[in-house]
């Protein structure tokens, strides 16, 4: 008897299990079962040149999507981040043309080292995010009104700086093939920007899982007082965190802007709606303190894929908007819930 009953209560707790699963993974079940749709709709998006576009225009999505889950396991977001990939896709791409291009922005340069324009891009990325920290631990500013000023700052920044004369608010072309390489070569069949991001998911990983940092910005997401009490240094680990989401857009707008060949000042507009849905989609919960480096690659991923999906099936641009605004209210109201059920 007693048998029967543990194997009953085992079923039982087998059930709430899969009943569990099945209400945390639901807003990715359903966006998996689109995919599938649009892969019936049209069996020519599964082909091995079309998966390979998805992959590499995802690449710098990944990026900037990892950068952006270190901001939303603190339960904050990063309202700027769309600016701060035109931002670094116009500094490095105005240093890295070719010495022979008509409208060079700097014309009297000659050819520096490729890695100096990144690192500089990365670098204002970083300080901007840092700033971004200071401003949300020194003066309790919320993240999403901090960030929705820096995103004004940095576009007004970029905007002066890319009407600077000679340039005079062209786009900026004709950049060096050492530098799009980064952004459209091949090592045999595999992209280099999906080398990038690959290495960017695995040094992510060893801050989060391998690091007392990761464990911190756990902790503060999770419980923010309590973190404090335990003596974790909330204005450091905030300033932290935010300087490696700055850092880590500012470097997915540098590949972005190797991989279309140029930039704007506009490159990135809305940029940070779809990490933001990526990031919720892979399981990293808007109240802070969950999320998963593997979650958020795949989230971003399905997301990819179900953009190209829907231009590729001929759905209408403007009904495109209106289900990716579908998809983020609907994966941020399945988080939502999921957390008034644990409290």
């Amino acid at each position: 008897m007693k048998n029967n009953n543990t194997a009953t209560d085992n079923l039982v707790s087998g059930k709430k299990t899969l009943k569990q699963f099945a209400m945390e993974k639901a807003i990715f079940l359903v966006l998996l079962l689109l995919v599938v749709v649009i892969a019936i709709i049209n069996p020519r998006i599964l082909s091995l040149r079309v998966v390979r576009d998805i992959l590499m225009m995802s690449s710098t999505k990944i990026i900037m999507a990892l950068g952006m889950m270190f901001v939303i396991l603190t339960g904050g977001v990063d309202l700027g981040g769309g600016r701060m990939v035109g931002m670094a896709a116009v500094i490095s791409a105005s240093f890295l043309q070719n010495p022979d291009y008509v409208r060079r922005f700097y014309p009297e340069l000659g050819q520096i080292s490729i890695i100096f324009p990144i690192l500089l891009a990365v670098l204002v990325g970083t300080l901007f995010g840092m700033g971004n920290g200071m401003i949300v631990a020194k003066f309790k500013v919320p993240a999403f009104i901090a960030t929705l000023s820096s995103m004004l700052i940095i576009y007004g920044v970029t905007s002066i700086y890319f009407n600077m004369t000679p340039n005079n608010s062209q786009p900026i072309g004709g950049l060096r093939n050492d530098f799009t390489f980064l952004g459209s070569g091949s090592i045999g069949f595999i992209p280099v920007i999906c080398i990038f991001a690959a290495v960017v998911a695995v040094i992510v990983w060893v801050i989060l899982n391998k690091t007392v940092f990761g464990k911190n910005i756990y902790a503060v997401g999770g419980n923010p007082e309590a973190a404090a009490v335990s003596g974790i240094n909330i204005t450091k680990t905030l300033v932290g965190l935010f300087g490696l989401c700055g850092g880590l857009i500012a470097f997915s707008g540098v590949l972005e802007a190797a991989r279309t060949g140029g930039a704007t000042n506009n490159y990135g507009n809305g940029y940070e709606l779809d990490a933001i849905a990526s990031c919720v989609v892979g399981g990293v919960s808007t109240t802070g303190g969950v999320g998963t480096v593997s979650g958020v690659i795949a989230g971003v991923i399905i997301f990819s894929f179900i953009n190209y999906g829907l231009t590729f099936i001929g759905v209408n641009p403007y009904w495109q908007n209106i289900i990716k605004g579908l998809i983020i209210v609907t994966a941020v109201s399945f988080d939502i819930r999921k957390y008034v059920q644990k409290k």
